[in-house]
């Protein structure tokens, strides 16, 4: 089953929260909700910093590799084009060094790296330094759209 998209006409899948050809953000009547999250180990290698204790995950929600999951851990993971990168995404659309993530106090704390396209958080552009994710951002990456998720353990 598909659904199509307002903005371009392209037929997705039933559930998708995105187009998969413009980005553009489909019906959210058809949007399946999440039971639950498995909870991710806790950030290794955060010598001297305060990480908080959990896990994290960006989810692809849009773009030819929707539904990947990456795991952040550690004190800095880089995205971009370049195959380098901690996540690569391999579209002429993401810059090859597009953005950082470095652990800061409360959390992660995204950085654009001076990509062409710029970098959108919850849909707006990132005119900032830096911005704090906090749980449930939304991403804009080139075309892809990430999900930030953030599994709290005690």
């Amino acid at each position: 089953m598909t659904e199509s998209c307002t903005e371009c006409g392209h037929a997705n899948l039933v559930g998708s929260r995105f187009c998969s050809s413009c980005g553009g953000q489909l019906s959210r009547e058809t949007e399946v909700s999440t039971e639950a999250l498995e909870t991710l180990g806790g950030i290794e290698g955060t010598v001297g910093m305060h990480a908080p204790s959990s896990g994290a995950v960006l989810v692809v929600t849009s773009g030819h590799q929707a539904g990947t999951r990456y795991a952040i851990a550690g004190e800095q993971l880089t995205v971009g084009r370049h195959p380098d990168s901690d996540i690569f995404l391999d579209d002429i659309t993401v810059s090859r060094r597009h953005v950082e993530l470095k652990i800061g106090s409360t959390g992660y704390v995204l950085s654009d790296v001076g990509s062409l396209n710029g970098t959108y958080l919850n849909g707006e552009r990132l005119e900032a330094a830096e911005a704090i994710l906090t749980n449930g951002d939304d991403l804009q990456i080139g075309k892809f759209k990430l999900l930030y998720l953030v599994s709290w353990t005690s």
